[in-house]
């Protein structure tokens, strides 16, 4: 079995469903997991976040189904409302961090939502990646420079995508079993309702 992680590092429920995220990587160490980004937030959809008014609402609702955590740095970003949330950035972002540690994508794509929705960092910024790498204890030089390559395209940041028709929402994972195929688990789900 392998368990895929179906995500966007600027969704508000894929940073719900980290808490979830963890606890079955935690408990099933020999469970492979595969991270794939979304594109939640590119072409029409990079803008300014005062133009999506739910983020506040949802963000509420998050916290109170999961018990993520917004901090104060976040906090300001939204109330500021001029912060674009870039997902292909963020994509590049995590296939940088894979790169280094492709055995601990789970952990950092964990690690890439906890420095947006807790410190306020940009996901657009080498700087958060190098902070990431450095706290990981990971080659941060190396995850910069690839983070920055002009090699590095949306194509490879979305590397893995979902079958098609598999994923209706982020935040899920995909249980790919021999016997039962795919099973999808999106938003507040426990860990124990995972494999």
């Amino acid at each position: 079995m392998k368990l895929v992680y179906v995500f966007d590092a600027y969704c508000g429920w894929s940073h719900g469903f980290s808490g979830t995220l963890s606890e079955v990587v935690a408990r099933h160490p020999e469970l492979p997991a595969e991270v794939v980004s979304g594109g939640l937030f590119t072409g029409s959809r990079r803008v300014p976040i005062r133009q999506f008014g739910y983020v506040q609402g949802a963000n509420a609702q998050i916290a109170e189904l999961t018990g993520a955590e917004f901090g104060e740095a976040y906090e300001r970003l939204i109330a500021d409302g001029s912060f674009v949330m870039d997902s292909e950035a963020a994509a590049r972002g995590l296939a940088a961090l894979r790169t280094a540690a492709p055995d601990r994508a789970a952990e950092l794509a964990v690690e890439l939502q906890r420095v947006f929705y807790v410190d306020g960092l940009s996901l657009s910024d080498p700087a958060t990646y190098r902070k990431i790498a450095e706290d990981a204890g990971l080659d941060a030089d190396a995850v910069v420079t690839a983070f920055e390559s002009p090699g590095a395209k949306a194509a490879e940041a979305y590397r893995a995508a979902p079958p098609e028709g598999a994923v209706d929402c982020f935040g899920c994972g995909l249980d790919r079993t021999p016997d039962t195929g795919l099973r999808l688990h999106c938003g507040a789900v426990p860990g124990r309702d995972l494999v």
